[in-house]
C-alpha cells in the first residue's frame, strides 16, 4: 500500500488526534506532584533524582518530550513509580528548551545530567524517554562520544518511547519555526543516521495507536540498527496513543518496566 505524507505538520501533531487530550498536562502535573510529595528524591540541576527505600539496583533515566521545547521532569515525576517500587534510582534530567537550546545543544545537557546522575548511583543504568525524549534517549547511546565510556558501559538497556530517529521530516513542519534546525544539524542529532554502540539492547516501543509517523519512526530506528549490530526489538503496544504508551512506567509489573529493568 502506498504511503505518502502530504500534511507534515498534521502527521507531527498528536493532541488533535487524541480524543480529551487537554486534559492529560494537568493530570500528569498532579500525578507528578503528589510522587515528588511521597517519594525521597533530590535535586538532578534542575531536575529530579528519585531514590528507593535502601541500596538502589541501578539507575533509570528518564527524558520527558514536549518536541524539545515544553514541560519539564517536574511534569513527569510520577513515571518514576514503576522503577522505584522495584529498588531503582530515577533520573530525571532537565534541559533548556528551544528555542532557547539547539538540539545540539540539549543533548549535550541530557548527556551531563546523566553523567551527574551516574556518578551518584552505582550499578546498571538503563535509558528510555517519551517522544523528543526517545530521541534523546537514543542519541545517549549514539558512538561519537555523548556519553563518556565510563558510564556508556553501564548502560545495559535503551527503551525510546514513540522517540524520533531521523529529524529531517521536522524540517517540512511549523516545530521548526521553534527548532531552527537546519539540514546539517537535523542529520547530524538523528540517531538513525548514526550508528549505535554495540551490545547495548534497544527497543523501540510506540503505541499502535499512534500516528502513522510515530510508527514509521520506531520502525525505522529498529530496523537500521539492527543493521549496524545492535540487539533491536519493536514493540508496537496495541490500543495506546502518543499521550498514554507512556502509563507502563508507572506500573512495576508492567511489561514496559520488564523490558528495561531486565
Amino acid at each position: 500500500m502506498l504511503y505518502q505524507v502530504t500534511d507534515w505538520d498534521d502527521a507531527y501533531a498528536n493532541g488533535p488526534h487524541i480524543p480529551g487530550a487537554e486534559a492529560y498536562p494537568p493530570r500528569w502535573q498532579a500525578e507528578a506532584a503528589a510522587f515528588r510529595a511521597a517519594t525521597r528524591h533530590e535535586a538532578l540541576g534542575e531536575g529530579h533524582l528519585f531514590r528507593p527505600d535502601g541500596e538502589a539496583a541501578g539507575l533509570m533515566v528518564f527524558i520527558h518530550g514536549g518536541y524539545w521545547m515544553k514541560f519539564s521532569p517536574a511534569d513527569f515525576s510520577h513515571l518514576a513509580a514503576g522503577a522505584v517500587a522495584r529498588g531503582w534510582a530515577v533520573a530525571m534530567p532537565a534541559y533548556r528548551l528551544a528555542p532557547d537550546a539547539s538540539i545540539s545543544q540539549i543533548t549535550r545537557q541530557v548527556a551531563q545530567g546523566v553523567t551527574e546522575a551516574a556518578g551518584r548511583i552505582s550499578g546498571p543504568i538503563a535509558l528510555t524517554g517519551h517522544s523528543a525524549g526517545g530521541h534523546l534517549a537514543a542519541r545517549m547511546i549514539c558512538d561519537d562520544g555523548t556519553l563518556p565510556d565510563e558510564v556508556a558501559t553501564r548502560v545495559t538497556a535503551c527503551v525510546p518511547i514513540s522517540g524520533l530517529g531521523d529529524l529531517r521530516p521536522l524540517l517540512r513542519t511549523a516545530i521548526n519555526d521553534t527548532l531552527h534546525l537546519d539540514p546539517q544539524e537535523a542529520a547530524a542529532e538523528s540517531p538513525a543516521l548514526l550508528s549505535p554502540r554495540q551490545k547495548i539492547p534497544v527497543t523501540a516501543w510506540v503505541g499502535g495507536m499512534e500516528r502513522p509517523e510515530f510508527i514509521r519512526q520506531s520502525r525505522l530506528l529498529a530496523d537500521i540498527w539492527a543493521g549496524l549490530g545492535a540487539p533491536t526489538d519493536l514493540i508496537v503496544d496495541p490500543g495506546r496513543h502518543h499521550f498514554d504508551v507512556v502509563e507502563g512506567l508507572c506500573d512495576p509489573d508492567s511489561a514496559l518496566i520488564r523490558q528495561l529493568l531486565a
